[in-house]
């Protein structure tokens, strides 16, 4: 049975391709709905009705593989509203999750090796990095790298300006290991620099705010929403270091109609990516590697090898090289470490059939 479009939800960036997956989903008895607000278990979702508080339906959890298919910020889930004697009490069951556009994903922070979705169905990244004593050109590229697994737009905004004596140092630095991907100077304290936001605040697109905690990821967004909605604080004069003021994800509509997702400054930012994704982030690396004497050459110990040679002979940055050296290794111990969960609960699942087959077809 065909459903009835929602125009309501367009709003919030809902369309005719998205409806369409949803009536794919064959949820029966359900309508569709975005999910704005991450309680830790519970979501705010909006619908073509208004808001609700969502739980996620047993069977949901139950069926998903890990927990990047659980629903998270952004996502279009099939909804079934909770009713007692008729009535409406404002939840709601999430039923489904469809299959999401782009997504933004990262190692999830400590020793576990689990996939963390910070948020999906983005259309542009915005990577905010205060340019105080915070500043990090690495930590950069490693929110690069990750931008453009997620396929989705990215943009670099240096915050702080009006607080750096040279900006134009740091921005010269970003622009060269950002490649294509644009890179801005703005202020969101005093609104300076804010007139180059627009051409990407596109009625109905979503945006997703990434940075350290102290970027001003929050200040940024009080000013494109004309008030101050987000709280903030001041980030500590000694190291530049704020203290987590967003502590939940949760996305906001714009003036211009923009969607703005709002995420709590990362304290790690581990990748899940493999050597290819982060040579694919280096092509100026990745030029100079065609031109190595062995084509799978690591450039660490090989002979004839044109990227060490580049070094050597001060054409490529040897910290840029180094930090390049440092997220393959990185990118490697994490595909081990992937590799050897998978089997894992391979083993573990086969364990479970086999007991199951014993029970239905028992011997003799």
């Amino acid at each position: 049975m065909t459903s009835s479009y929602p125009v309501e939800l367009e709003s919030w960036g809902y369309s005719r391709a998205w409806h369409g997956k949803f009536e794919s989903a064959g949820v029966s008895g359900c309508f569709p709905a975005r999910v704005i607000r991450d309680h830790r278990g519970y979501f705010r979702v909006i619908t073509a009705r208004g808001e609700l508080i969502a739980t996620t339906a047993g069977r949901l959890k139950h069926n998903a593989q890990n927990a990047t298919e659980l629903p998270a910020v952004g996502d279009f889930v099939a909804l079934k509203e909770v009713r007692e004697d008729g009535h409406r009490h404002g939840r709601g069951v999430i039923q489904r999750v469809l299959p999401r556009l782009t997504v933004f994903k990262r190692k999830a922070a400590g020793p576990l090796t689990e996939e963390q979705v910070v948020a999906s169905n983005i259309d542009t990244v915005f990577i905010v990095c205060g340019l105080d004593s915070d500043y990090s050109t690495r930590r950069v590229e490693r929110y690069l790298i990750l931008a453009r697994e997620s396929g989705a737009r990215a943009v670099v905004l240096l915050n702080k300006a009006d607080k750096c004596a040279d900006p134009s140092r740091p921005q010269s630095e970003v622009t060269v290991l950002a490649g294509q991907t644009p890179v801005h100077l703005i202020a969101a304290k005093p609104r300076i620099g804010l007139e180059v936001l627009p051409p990407y605040l596109g009625a109905g697109d979503t945006i997703a705010f990434l940075g350290s905690s102290g970027a001003g990821k929050s200040t940024l967004i009080n000013a494109l929403l004309g008030e101050e909605r987000q709280a903030t604080r001041e980030v500590r004069e000694a190291d530049s270091k704020g203290r987590h003021t967003t502590t939940e994800r949760q996305m906001f509509r714009l003036k211009g109609g923009a969607l703005a997702i709002d995420t709590p400054g990362m304290r790690e930012l581990q990748l899940w990516s493999s050597a290819e994704d982060i040579a694919g982030a280096f092509a100026d690396i990745e030029a100079l590697a065609g031109k190595c004497r062995f084509r799978d050459c690591t450039h660490q110990t090989e002979p004839l090898c044109a990227v060490r040679g580049a070094v050597e002979k001060g054409e490529l940055d040897a910290e840029r090289y180094a930090h390049f050296s440092k997220l393959r290794e990185e990118a490697t111990a994490i595909g081990h470490l992937r590799d050897v969960k998978l089997r894992i609960e391979k083993k573990a699942a086969d364990r479970l059939i086999g007991r199951a087959l014993k029970k239905h077809h028992p011997r003799g």
